[in-house]
């Protein structure tokens, strides 16, 4: 009998000590997230040769960090499925090199591209464990860019659209979650501009001639508050 009171006691002072026991049961809640992220696309070649009888080719060697701030919209569902609305402004630039396949002449351009992102996901929650719960997110998303580049050797359409695939843990603490998440993101359509009116630079033209197709990519590691 003593063994068991002291079990009940113990059982009793840990479920105490859980923070936020109720949080996962509110009907709607909001929070914001902050993070990096970093652009890249798939490139396809057209192997055009202009007149001067050269060829170019074009990479994205590295990725450069950019900043990402947006809004959490949180619907619960049920015990283990939420519905999230995350508006997401990123703000990043993509490196390209361009070089040539005889000579090994090369041209580098950085293009800017700063998105509004709209993206609808399912949480998907395991069982809470003490102050800890791990997810995954499935979904999708809409970018606006805000500016296009104009007059550069790439242009990007400005809309796009995806899925993006994420996974997460929330972190209890006594007034707030916290949730670090990892998420990639996956372009569905061609956003590469191939109509090149606003280009005044006709040299420009044997770099943008070079690609056929381009299709977005991005990772994002972010902090979520809720």
């Amino acid at each position: 009998m003593l063994f068991l009171s002291l079990s009940a006691n113990i059982i009793a002072q840990h479920r105490k000590l859980q923070n936020l026991p109720y949080a996962d049961r509110r009907n709607f809640h909001l929070g914001f997230t902050i993070g990096l992220h970093t652009q890249d696309l798939i490139l396809s070649h057209s192997g055009y040769m202009n007149e001067n009888g050269e060829v170019w080719f074009s990479e994205i060697p590295k990725y450069s960090p950019g900043f990402a701030v947006g809004l959490i919209g949180d619907l619960y569902i049920n015990n283990y499925i939420n519905l999230r609305l995350v508006p997401t402004l990123y703000l990043g630039d993509k490196l390209f090199i361009f070089k040539e396949q005889t000579s090994g002449e090369e041209f580098s351009s950085r293009i800017r591209n700063n998105y509004i992102s709209i993206p609808l996901y399912l949480k998907l929650s395991a069982r809470r464990t003490d102050n800890y719960r791990p997810y995954l997110l499935i979904g999708g998303y809409n970018n606006l860019e805000l500016a296009r580049n104009n007059n550069l050797a790439v242009l990007l359409k400005q809309n796009d659209f995806g899925i993006e695939f994420g996974i997460g843990c929330d972190f209890y603490l006594p007034i707030f979650k916290l949730a670090p998440e990892l998420k990639f993101s996956f372009g569905l359509i061609e956003i590469l501009e191939k109509d090149r009116l606003d280009l005044k630079d006709e040299e420009l033209l044997k770099y943008s001639n070079s690609l056929s197709k381009a299709t977005n990519r991005m990772i994002t590691l972010s902090l979520n508050f809720e």
